[in-house]
């Protein structure tokens, strides 16, 4: 008896109707398949600059350990991240960027029928990691393309673990003020803990924008998320942490693999904490393309709500994918958003002043073509 046989039965339900994660086209694969010389991408919420020169050159230095496995501790790293934050040692825990944070969250919380709860549509781990344990995701529609903190209270029940606030939220690029947070974390029940996902805190300069470590210094019942790789550059090599209770940061440790966190990953988020300079700059260039790429929009009748992250959201009709394909066979690569629970919009991400206006020019060609027929 071949395995596809007994797969029905062998998978268990959770996994076997599992929608896995989508992510955005590698541009050697849209060069492979159609032909293309030059291919711009601005799906995946990347910095368009690479590592900082300062984890550039650690990571020259680092070459010559890789024989030897990394620090499963990440010792180094979380000393200087909780000395960047002004927390204790054991209130950080490393992982294989935020998302991996997010998985082993849901390992160490959800047994099947556990209840999480968040906006929707948003970041699609938050229910495919519930799902694949046999939790079920409360998805609470946005309001005005933001979260709904007032209607997600409503859904919490017994059953609810994990409360999730992606903010700012993508694949909208919006955010809720303080006053809202605030509010809400006073309203949340004592048995749910609250993850406030940050994973764009870098890119943001609003007073209005809370930095969720304040939270947890308070004593709320949250755990905060944050990643190496927007920003910083450093999305292939899979590093972020969260910043949360002791007892969590403990229980992360025993559902986290030992060596999740590569040497590579270590060597190079630890020099990038030494570089506020070019920070600061990519901050400031990011600033200047979101207000670029909004423009090339709204030049094109889209909409975009105002985005704080290094993205823009934009609905386009009842599909996006037919767009999404001509833009691909223009030499662009941009995100539809059907993953994310917004099968009507794409999201694009800001790229250099050059790939913005190549993402506006392409969009051009295809609406040109579009209005013709």
């Amino acid at each position: 008896m071949s395995f596809s046989e007994i797969a029905e039965s062998f998978f268990k339900p959770a996994v076997r109707d599992l929608v896995p994660y989508e992510p955005g086209k590698p541009v050697e694969e849209v060069q492979r398949e159609l032909g293309l010389e030059r291919v711009v991408k601005l799906a995946s919420n990347e910095g368009p600059f690479g590592p900082f020169p300062e984890a550039r050159d650690a990571l020259v230095r680092g070459v010559e350990e890789l024989n030897r496995y990394p620090d499963g501790g990440s010792w180094r790293l979380r000393t200087a991240l909780a000395e960047l934050h002004d927390v204790r040692f054991e209130e950080v825990a490393p992982g294989a960027g935020s998302d991996g944070i997010v998985d082993y969250l849901s390992q160490l919380a959800l047994d099947p029928g556990d209840e999480i709860v968040c906006g929707w549509p948003s970041f699609p781990s938050y229910v495919i990691d519930a799902l694949k344990l046999g939790a079920v995701p409360k998805r609470v529609p946005l309001r005005d393309h933001r979260y709904d903190l007032d209607a997600m209270l409503q859904e919490i029940g017994p059953k609810t673990k994990l409360v999730y606030v992606c903010h700012p939220n993508n694949p909208t690029g919006t955010m809720n003020s303080r006053a809202e947070l605030d509010a809400f974390l006073d309203a949340v029940p004592d048995h749910v803990l609250t993850v406030l996902d940050q994973a764009y805190y870098e890119y943001i300069d609003d007073p209005e924008y809370m930095d969720g470590v304040e939270y947890l210094k308070a004593g709320r019942r949250v755990v905060v998320l944050r990643t190496f790789s927007k920003i910083y550059g450093l999305a292939g090599l899979r590093v972020g942490y969260a910043v949360g209770p002791e007892d969590l940061v403990t229980s992360i440790a025993k559902v986290r693999r030992a060596f999740d966190v590569n040497s590579f990953a270590q060597i190079a988020a630890l020099a990038s904490l030494d570089a506020p300079e070019e920070l600061a700059r990519r901050r400031a260039v990011n600033a200047e393309g979101l207000v670029q790429l909004e423009r090339i929009m709204r030049d094109h009748d889209l909409d975009p709500p105002t985005s704080v992250a290094n993205f823009l959201f934009a609905e386009v009709g009842e599909d996006s994918r037919p767009l999404f394909e001509q833009l691909l066979r223009e030499g662009v690569i941009v995100r539809p958003a059907g993953a994310f629970g917004a099968p009507g919009a794409i999201r694009v991400t800001v790229g250099t002043p050059e790939e913005n206006e190549l993402f506006g020019e392409a969009l051009g060609r295809v609406f040109t073509r579009a209005a013709s027929h």
